[in-house]
C-alpha cells in the first residue's frame, strides 16, 4: 500500500461554460490528445441538442449526465470457491467517471454522420430517459437488486 495519497490534477474549467465537469468530459471524449477536436464534437454536439429540443443545451447535458448516473453497482468477490456478485454503493468520483464513459461509448456505438451528431442524439436520449446510455445504468441497478441477497458479504 502507498504512503500517501496521490495528488489529483486540478482541472481548469472550459471557456464556454466556466464548468470543470465540460473539461472533464472533453477529457474523457478526447482520442490521442486532440482536445480542441474535442472541444469541437462537444460544443457541436450541444449546439445540435439546443437546436433539436428549443431549450438550452448545456443544461439537457446535464439532465443527461444525471439521469446516466448509477448508484449501485455489482463487484465480484471470491468467497470459498464461488464468485458472488455482491451490489455495493458507488463512490461520488466513480459515478461522475461512469455516466460520463458511458454516454461517450454508447454515442460511439451509435449510427450517425458525425460523432458530434451522435453525441447530441445519445445526449437527447439520455435527457429523456431513454438511449442505451440509460439502458446500461438501469440493468446495472436491476443486477446489483438481483443480487441482494448477497449483500451480506461485503466489506
Amino acid at each position: 500500500m502507498r504512503k500517501t495519497k496521490v495528488k489529483k490534477i486540478p482541472l481548469a474549467p472550459d471557456a464556454r461554460y466556466n464548468d470543470l465537469m465540460v473539461t472533464r468530459f472533453i477529457n474523457n471524449l478526447m482520442w490521442e490528445g486532440k482536445k480542441n477536436t474535442a472541444f469541437n464534437i462537444f460544443y457541436t454536439a450541444l449546439d445540435r441538442v439546443a437546436k433539436t429540443t428549443g431549450e438550452n443545451g448545456y443544461e439537457i447535458w446535464k439532465k443527461a449526465l444525471s439521469n446516466v448516473t448509477p448508484a449501485v453497482e455489482v463487484r465480484s468477490r471470491r468467497i470459498g470457491g464461488a464468485t458472488f456478485q455482491i451490489p455495493a454503493e458507488v463512490r461520488a468520483d466513480r459515478k461522475i467517471s461512469l455516466s460520463m464513459k458511458w454516454l461517450i461509448r454508447y454515442s460511439r456505438e451509435r449510427n450517425g454522420r458525425s460523432m458530434a451528431e451522435k453525441l447530441a442524439n445519445e445526449i437527447v436520449a439520455a435527457s429523456k430517459g431513454e438511449g442505451a446510455a440509460f439502458k446500461k445504468k438501469e440493468d446495472t441497478h436491476r443486477m446489483a437488486e438481483a443480487n441482494k441477497a448477497f449483500a451480506h458479504f461485503r466489506v
